[in-house]
């Protein structure tokens, strides 16, 4: 049995490529071929535009993809949620699709763009946003370079942003969010139907949000004497609650956790302090919930 699997190409590319190498799956891939080996001889991959994925998976050319809930409900197609995955080009948050106009314009809200033109790459998203309001707008698709439009070619736009500073360089100013996308892993609806074929794709689910888990965040473990553990303790913060267990010697345990990684520069002293010995942080590949 062989699944298919689509990679976002573009932008999402190489966070999609690092996110299943961490996941322990490396993808090869060829400069010249959209067509992609992987470490699993029963996973091949390939590479398309985040836009078009959806119609591919709904169509049966691949089994599962990796795209942005903003191009499956562009597609309007009934696909099959498996999986969010949170993470984007520069970050691992939310990207946001906004309604932006030019700094110096008048106006505030949706409804005040009655009658005006609307840039964007996505049409249906934005023409259901509008109808929703009651606003009659004429939407334009755009080819890209989306910014730069008002507000000479359009009044406004509806564009993704991470961080808002593309759209502060060209002098545009959000007025609303009118979606907020995030990627997701996505199947066709008969190879999820498929026994076989949804255990591989859920296990690929599973390590792939395993790898997102581990992300910033570290291990540790250390041992202290029973009388200093409630100490300890109170230092920890945990993903749950942290694992103790008994050692050969009854008067001491083993405590072990899951920390974010940023915390570990002061926390470290604070449990030696705390009577903590063979304190030893340690990198974490996948963290599985």
């Amino acid at each position: 049995m062989m699944i298919r699997v689509g990679i976002p190409k573009g932008s999402l590319q190489e966070a999609t490529l690092q996110l299943f190498a961490r996941a322990g799956l490396q993808v090869y891939t060829n400069g010249r071929s959209y067509m992609a080996t992987t470490g699993d001889p029963e996973i091949e991959c390939m590479l398309i535009r985040a836009q078009e994925m959806a119609r591919y998976v709904d169509h049966g050319a691949l089994d599962a993809g990796l795209t942005g809930l903003d191009w499956v409900l562009e597609s309007g197609l009934e696909i099959v949620t498996v999986a969010d995955l949170i993470y984007a080009k520069q970050s691992r948050g939310k990207v946001r699709w906004v309604l932006a106009v030019p700094e110096e314009s008048r106006y505030q809200r949706a409804e005040d763009l009655g009658g005006c033109i609307i840039a964007t790459e996505l049409v249906n998203v934005t023409r259901d946003y509008f109808m929703r309001k009651g606003v009659d707008v004429s939407v334009e698709f755009s080819w890209g370079a989306t910014e730069v439009k008002p507000p000479t070619l359009a009044d406004a736009i509806v564009e993704v942003t991470e961080t808002g500073s593309s759209l502060r360089a060209n002098h545009l100013r959000i007025i609303e969010t009118v979606l907020e996308s995030n990627t997701q892993i996505i199947a066709n609806k008969k190879a999820w139907a498929d026994t076989d074929r949804r255990s591989k794709i859920q296990n690929l689910a599973l390590m792939l949000r395993g790898a997102m888990e581990a992300q910033g965040r570290v291990g540790l473990m250390l041992n202290v004497r029973k009388s200093d553990l409630p100490g300890v303790l109170a230092v920890l913060p945990a993903l749950n609650s942290p694992t103790v267990s008994t050692l050969s010697d009854p008067e001491w345990v083993a405590v072990n956790t899951i920390i974010d990684e940023h915390l570990a520069w002061d926390m470290i002293p604070r449990l030696k302090a705390a009577n903590a010995t063979g304190i030893v942080e340690y990198p974490l590949n996948k963290v599985v919930m």
